[in-house]
């Protein structure tokens, strides 16, 4: 006998906006387990209801301190055994970025990474924000949890992981600083699940909106679902959703699988 786990991550890019769009139809037709977004834009107020009242589902979101800004929602169909809502560390809790759930099976983290593009200030919160998070992590891989991590990072991995990479070592998102991170990241023991599968190129989760870049697949793979190694043999699949629209990012997926 197995459980089944079906996961989905999302950077909805305005939770309101998304609800408009048809984002709650699109969940409840493929029967999602666990739903994860990131960009709610909403503070806790303010969340739209029909979000906080989707049948068979609980609900957990924390927002940023700054009204329309930043936020991470995580919906469930089955109720969690702990939920935290931040890292413990105020100057990264108040923007609203991580959303950490315990089931029994693994631990999961969803996390909104800051953006680095605006000014040298916010680069460097960046990198502060992934080694704390690393940090994070890593004591509890030691503690013999098994770890799933799913968002927006904010960063593409590798050459392959963006379409023009040679104009973009300059620009944050493909800078050689934090591309070294997601080296160190993954060398401590995370896998990245799309790549278990897949190592074609052509595979983006965030197109620009103001070049038309979607119509042409001119984008970058931004979004991940991560584990720790100790659950590599429980995914089954990872999934990227590029027909999906509805913000200028897609969802991503995992698909995992516990013997019980």
């Amino acid at each position: 006998m197995s459980e089944h786990y079906n996961l989905i991550s999302w950077n909805v890019n305005g939770l309101r906006a998304a609800i408009k769009k048809g984002f709650l139809d699109l969940l409840l037709e493929q029967k999602f387990d666990v739903i994860c977004v990131q960009e709610t834009k909403a503070s806790l107020d303010k969340l739209p209801r029909e979000a906080k009242n989707i049948p068979g589902y609980y609900n957990y979101f924390v927002s940023a301190e700054r009204s329309g800004y930043s936020g991470v929602g995580t919906f469930l169909k089955e109720k969690p055994l702990k939920v935290e809502t931040g890292m413990g560390i105020e100057e990264f809790d108040r923007e609203g970025r991580f959303l950490r759930i315990d089931y029994n099976n693994f631990t999961l983290m969803n996390i909104y990474f800051p953006n680095g593009k605006a000014s040298q200030e916010r680069l460097e919160y960046k990198i502060a924000f992934y080694d704390a998070f690393l940090d994070y992590a890593n004591a509890l891989k030691a503690e013999g949890k098994k770890l799933v991590i799913c968002g927006d990072v904010n960063t593409a991995h590798r050459d392959i992981d963006l379409a023009h990479p040679r104009e973009n070592e300059t620009i944050s998102g493909f800078l050689p600083e934090e591309r070294a991170w997601m080296d160190k990241f993954l060398a401590a023991g995370y896998l990245d699940t799309f790549r278990m599968f897949n190592r074609e190129g052509g595979n983006y989760s965030w197109w620009s909106m103001r070049t038309r870049a979607r119509e042409r697949n001119v984008g970058w793979r931004l979004d991940y679902f991560f584990v720790s190694e100790n659950l590599r043999e429980n995914v089954k699949a990872a999934p990227i959703y590029p027909e999906v629209i509805g913000s200028d990012h897609c969802p991503v997926g995992l698909e995992l699988e516990f013997q019980v």
